[in-house]
């Protein structure tokens, strides 16, 4: 088991698939998700564009696969953001962990907390104090793990679906 920095062009077939993997498994929870072929081409290129204009990172975790050998089995990716105003100095620029997969079958050996702790060492690197990571309510699964990681809560975002 092993994470590293991810190797474009190599990577990208797995990377397309963690992200349709992504949106599978969130929509058993969150009836929003898209799921047209189109999806993951399109999210790949705006992962891609957000790393490159907010210095992220894209990370791929890999293991060893019987029959297979070792295999890219996760990715993870995080960038640069900027708060608001009313957040101290310190804290206004951080690092936010946009995305993280594991194949359904490499988890429980620790992958996902390697890719965590990579992304932290990647924010770490770049001067930031803090790590923010995006989680959809539902996610009991991955809030479950982060807290495991050391993560709390910190906001609470809200909706109501307006009828026409």
């Amino acid at each position: 088991m092993s994470v590293r920095e991810a190797r474009l062009p190599a990577d990208e077939p797995a990377i397309l698939s963690f992200i349709n993997g992504l949106q599978d498994f969130e929509a058993a929870f969150e009836p929003n998700r898209r799921r047209d072929p189109a999806f993951a081409a399109d999210h790949w290129r705006d992962a891609q564009h957000r790393c490159a204009q907010k210095h992220g990172i894209m990370l791929i975790a890999q293991d060893f696969v019987p029959e297979v050998g070792v295999k890219a089995v996760g990715w993870a990716f995080a960038y640069e953001e900027h708060g608001e105003l009313f957040i101290t100095e310190p804290e206004r620029r951080h690092g936010f962990l946009a995305e993280i997969f594991v194949m359904p079958y490499a988890r429980g050996k620790g992958l996902g907390r390697a890719l965590i702790a990579a992304c932290e060492d990647w924010a770490r690197g770049r001067g930031h104090q803090l790590l923010t990571i995006g989680v959809l309510a539902n996610n009991a699964r991955a809030i479950r793990a982060y807290e495991g990681a050391g993560y709390a809560p910190y906001t609470l975002m809200l909706r109501r679906y307006l009828g026409s």
